[in-house]
């Protein structure tokens, strides 16, 4: 059933950082409240750090840079 296997957290991760936009050092962008919820803010700093990317938090929102390489804020 879809709605069974949408809670699962493990098939959450695999499809967030299944997006187009992982697999070529994107950005992928989650609301707090929706990440909270579904997994849990451990769980998604967790596999954040896992995979050497970068996560910034700003109203509301969980900004993923996914990429390793180093960032640099400029302003």
């Amino acid at each position: 059933m879809e709605s069974v296997e949408r809670d699962i957290p493990d098939h959450w991760i695999e499809q967030v950082f299944a997006a187009k936009a992982v697999t070529k050092g994107g950005i992928v962008r989650r609301a707090v409240p929706w990440v909270e919820r579904e997994i849990g803010r451990e769980r998604f700093l967790a596999e954040i750090e896992q995979r050497g990317f970068h996560l910034l938090e700003c109203a509301g929102q969980f900004i993923v840079i996914c990429s390793d390489a180093p960032v640099h804020r400029l302003l």
